[in-house]
């Protein structure tokens, strides 16, 4: 069930900007030429790159990549005969100029997006300077991005639910192993320091200030309760008014993502939460903050969702989204070292069976690599890498 929209957020919403593969484009071969290199253009380093992409173009057998900088102006590196285009979320105007002059020689065009960036701008929790920067970076190039793609790939079934478009397929997350693998030289005692108790964290993004709200007073319960347990989040300048004046109560600002990752191979967490509202945004995400809570080693709290999914036979926590059952379940944890335990196997489990994917590359777009393999694209409606 998700949160009501205004009459005006929905009306705003259907005039956006969004992904379509048009006709003329639509009725060409895909690929339109033999592929001999593949070149991903994003605002890098990114989590949307390393959590979906990174290990799929390491993969045995597949063709050699670069990986370019949106930032750095046009790829005028790359030699566009046979290359096959992966922009991944955002363009600018020197890619789109640098596109639309070589669109002759390209192998392919496809659009990768792991959010509903329309409801998130429409949405009530990201600031407005994000909401600014998504309308100017991911949907406003567009309209002349659109008739350059012959397809769209999403990183869930509910995101590609919400393009009414041909040619759309589901990439869903395929995390390399460093993203979700603990490092070795951090044992889960050193780094949880029990002397100064146990470690709970919420690494929120700007996007998530409906679940600031929820958590507040669940910790605030759970550490009246608790002397021993300290609390840390990430938090943008408006979030972090609501943690101000709490004991044990760490903030901090979220960290650049090569910088997140470093964090979490450096140290460990007892338990992390994951808690999503029921909105638009949410029910479109994928479960890649599972990824995280592996790395850091954590015992992992989260909401039943599409992402996450319901209580199953994984035992891994997933609760409703309710008051109670969080705060009874994050006591218990606490409370039970060998629960902590199980809860981060689990979820580490989790996470390297995601990362499995990783290793057949992308063989919709590779035929021979196929054999014997599943696909990684599932089709919806019908930094330099190896030389």
């Amino acid at each position: 069930m998700t949160l009501g929209r205004s009459q005006l957020e929905r009306w705003i919403e259907g005039r956006l900007p969004r992904p379509v593969v048009t006709g003329v484009t639509g009725a060409r071969r895909f690929p339109r030429r033999p592929i001999k290199r593949i070149v991903l253009l994003g605002r890098l380093p990114n989590p949307t790159y390393d959590y979906y992409f990174a290990g799929r173009l390491a993969a045995d057998g597949m063709p050699p990549y670069d990986v370019v900088d949106i930032r750095e102006g046009e790829p005028t590196s790359i030699d566009p005969e046979g290359a096959f285009l992966i922009v991944c979320r955002y363009a600018t105007r020197p890619v789109l100029a640098w596109i639309e002059r070589n669109a002759g020689q390209l192998a392919g065009v496809v659009l990768f997006i792991d959010d509903d960036i329309p409801a998130v701008v429409t949405g009530r929790d990201a600031t407005l300077g994000y909401r600014l920067f998504l309308s100017f970076r991911a949907l406003w190039p567009l309209r002349r991005l659109n008739p350059q793609l012959d397809a769209v790939w999403t990183s869930t079934a509910p995101l590609a639910g919400t393009l009414a478009t041909r040619n759309v397929s589901v990439l869903p997350p395929a995390p390399a192993r460093y993203l979700w693998q603990r490092n070795p030289n951090v044992s889960p005692v050193m780094a949880a320091d029990r002397s100064s108790g146990i470690l709970i964290a919420f690494h929120a993004t700007a996007v998530h200030r409906e679940e600031h709200r929820f958590l507040r007073p669940i910790i605030r319960a759970v550490l009246d309760q608790r002397p021993q347990v300290r609390f840390e989040v990430f938090a943008d300048e408006k979030a972090a008014v609501l943690w101000k004046g709490i004991d044990r109560v760490s903030i901090r600002k979220p960290l650049p993502w090569a910088a997140y990752l470093a964090d979490g191979q450096a140290r460990t967490i007892d338990i992390m939460l994951v808690p999503l509202s029921p909105s638009r945004e949410n029910d479109s995400r994928a479960p890649t903050k599972r990824i995280d809570v592996a790395r850091y080693g954590a015992a992992g709290i989260f909401s039943a969702s599409f992402a996450y999914g319901e209580p199953d036979d994984s035992n891994e926590l997933r609760l409703p989204y309710d008051p109670e059952a969080w705060r009874n379940s994050i006591l218990v944890l606490i409370d039970d070292e060998a629960m902590r335990q199980r809860a981060a196997a689990i979820t580490s489990a989790l996470a390297a069976e995601m990362g499995g994917r990783a290793e057949s590359g992308i063989p919709d777009l590779f035929p021979d690599l196929s054999r014997g393999g599943r696909s990684a694209l599932h089709p919806v409606n019908g930094v330099r890498g190896r030389g």
